[in-house]
């Protein structure tokens, strides 16, 4: 029997050291969330809030990486250009499968170039009203007022073929009104405006007005759901109220780069699973008005595809320009 001498023993130390490092600087190695949205917007509170618990359950730091620019397209091109192997992901709205119909050319297939990982869940949109200018206190009376005098209100958006316009000239197509759209660079300055009275309504995510309804500076006309939200029981959705084919909300997902190996996704897909469902995150998505209902990653594929689909139509029939 050969007996280890000291090099033997020095050697085998050196291995298992260079060895433990390189597995502690794996463990360390951050997974980047790359956002193709601005820092306060809901796909960034939703990421933000769920951070804790997707790095604990991934087993790795969560960075997150706001790169928003021409309408997303700027955040997802980063993505698509990522190593494919589970270390860069994002979690995005439905503005993503929007974009290919509203801009002329976009630098990338979506959703060919990006592995839908799940859909995480949904955001409810609210439609609200200056109380200042628009008499109005529920649908009826506001699609009443609408057809009334045709192309005389405005409605705002966080920019042309955004959810928030798509949503917003559904409300108006669905009355039969007229009503004039007012683009924004970003929901901040369209609800500043909104509360200002320089435009008169607006269908926003439920987070980012709900203070103000509470405080009075807008006026809750209805919620676009199917049914009321727990975060705010007391306003009834517009279906309700007489529009029963008014059903929208903003759904968000998180996706990868193509080519991800099944294992890496799976790995994904059982920690956002884990992640949201911690009662912290769930507590989080509460106040955010947020359904979470975390869907298969082929359930997530071919959505993407048929919600491409559907959009494409409604952009076409609401005449949106292509930018």
């Amino acid at each position: 029997m050969i007996q280890p001498t000291r090099r033997m023993l020095l050697l085998a130390v050196a291995a298992f050291t260079v060895a433990s490092a390189a597995a502690q600087a794996q463990s360390d190695k951050p997974i980047r969330f790359i956002l193709p949205n601005a820092t306060g917007s809901g796909v960034d509170a939703i990421t933000r809030a769920a951070q804790p618990a997707l790095a604990k359950a991934l087993g790795h730091p969560i960075v997150v990486d706001n790169q928003p620019g021409a309408g997303g397209i700027v955040g997802l091109q980063a993505l698509a250009k990522s190593a494919p192997d589970g270390f860069t992901l994002s979690v995005v709205s439905n503005n993503v499968v929007i974009l290919p119909s509203v801009y002329k050319t976009v630098p990338f297939d979506m959703p060919g170039e990006f592995t839908p990982i799940a859909i995480v869940g949904a955001t409810p949109i609210v439609l609200v009203v200056n109380p200042a200018k628009v008499p109005a206190k529920d649908h009826k009376e506001f699609a009443a007022l609408l057809k009334s005098k045709p192309d005389h209100y405005t409605y705002g958006s966080g920019g042309n073929g955004t959810i928030l316009h798509l949503t917003g000239e559904q409300y108006v197509g669905e009355v039969g009104a007229k009503a004039r759209h007012i683009p924004y660079k970003g929901v901040g300055p369209f609800v500043t405006d909104l509360i200002g009275g320089q435009i008169d309504f607006g269908t926003l995510a439920l987070p980012s007005v709900q203070q103000h309804i509470k405080s009075g500076a807008l006026r809750a006309i209805g919620v676009g759901g199917a049914k009321r939200t727990a975060a705010a029981p007391d306003i009834p959705t517009i279906a309700e109220q007489g529009a029963p084919n008014y059903v929208v909300d903003a759904w968000f997902a998180v996706i990868g780069p193509k080519g991800m190996a099944a294992a890496d996704v799976k790995r994904v897909h059982d920690a956002v699973t884990a992640a949201f469902a911690d009662p912290a995150v769930r507590e989080a998505m509460d106040k955010q008005g947020n359904t979470i209902a975390v869907s298969t990653t082929e359930f997530a594929q071919t959505y993407f595809r048929t919600e491409k689909d559907k959009y494409a139509k409604l952009v076409k029939s609401a005449g949106i320009e292509l930018q």
